[in-house]
Formats: structure tokens, C-alpha cells, sequence
């Protein structure tokens, strides 16, 4: 084993972050993976990653997510006023890999419906979970929004959890799928 290695970001002035770095420290956390998605009166879906997601407080039941703020679905959800939490089963890195990647046409390359409560967009096969969000606040940091959602409808599915860390995906308890 070998000693830590310390970095320091000389120079800096207290805005400039050490990116490298920080996606270093970051990607040690192993975390769930979610799509979260969104759609407009038209029900044309809007959808994408997501990795930072926390519970917020059981009463009311609420989460937030944190989305790039130049993104089409923030903007989605900003406009109707809900959102959806997609969490990916361990079997579904491929759909979380689609769902990271630009320009593409995402929802035509996997099956989903609307859910029942709000009319989200669910990926039907890839969820162990979906929660039914109505957007309650939202509060710019950076280069992201931290998105607020108050939970108005939960689905549950057995299965393993897909986890992301150190710039891989894996399932929990690791092995099982």
C-alpha cells in the first residue's frame, strides 16, 4: 500500500476548482444510478444520467437531484413542474451509458410509457424503482441546479441496484444481478 497522495491547488483563487482531481475524490464514492426524466404537454420525453440524487426528508417525502443547468431536461421539468427517478437495476450500465451520451435520440433505443400519477416517462425494463416527483424548488450552484422534488408516487421492482464508482459500473452486493 502505498502512502496518499496530496494535491494542492496552487494558484488558484478559490473558483478555479482542480477538476481532475475533484472527479478523483468524487468518483471514490460509489453511488446508485438514475435517469431522470421528464416530458412536456406534448409527451415528447426528455431524460438523462444522474448520479447525484439524496433523500431530503421523510415528511414531506422529498429528494433532490442535481442536473447540468444548460440542460434540455431541467428545462423539461422546469416548464411542467415534474419529474421522474428512474433507478437502474444492475443489469441496465448500457441504458445508463445511452443516457449520458448527446444528441442522440435516446427514447428510441429503449422501451418506456408514462407513469400513472404524473405522466413521467419510466424505462420500463431497466427501473428498480421509479418515484413521481412534482418539482419544488430549484437553486442554481455553479454549473448545476440542485432540483427539488416532493415524491408524490413510488413503484418498487425486485432486483440489484446498478452502483457507479471510479468510473465503473458494478451491483450490490457485488456479483449479484
Amino acid at each position: 500500500m502505498t502512502g496518499p497522495d496530496h494535491v494542492g491547488n496552487p494558484g488558484a483563487t478559490g473558483t478555479e476548482p482542480f477538476v481532475d482531481e475533484y472527479r478523483s475524490l468524487m468518483s471514490s464514492f460509489p453511488t446508485g444510478v438514475a435517469v431522470i426524466t421528464s416530458s412536456l404537454e406534448n409527451g415528447a420525453p426528455q431524460g438523462l444520467t444522474c448520479s447525484s440524487l439524496t433523500s431530503v426528508t421523510l415528511s414531506p417525502p422529498t429528494l433532490l437531484v442535481c442536473l447540468e443547468a444548460s440542460s434540455v431536461t431541467l428545462a423539461v421539468a422546469a416548464r411542467c413542474g415534474a419529474f421522474a427517478v428512474n433507478l437502474l437495476h444492475a443489469r441496465a450500465a448500457g441504458t445508463a451509458r445511452l443516457f449520458s451520451t448527446r444528441n442522440v435520440d435516446r427514447f428510441a433505443q429503449v422501451r418506456w410509457q408514462h407513469t400513472q400519477h404524473c405522466g413521467m416517462p419510466w424505462l420500463v425494463d431497466d427501473v428498480l424503482a421509479v418515484a413521481e416527483c412534482q418539482l419544488s424548488d430549484v437553486q442554481v450552484v455553479g454549473t448545476h441546479a440542485v432540483v427539488f422534488g416532493q415524491v408524490e408516487a413510488i413503484t418498487l421492482f425486485d432486483g440489484a441496484p446498478l452502483l457507479y464508482g471510479r468510473r465503473q459500473f458494478a451491483s450490490w452486493p457485488m456479483g449479484e444481478e
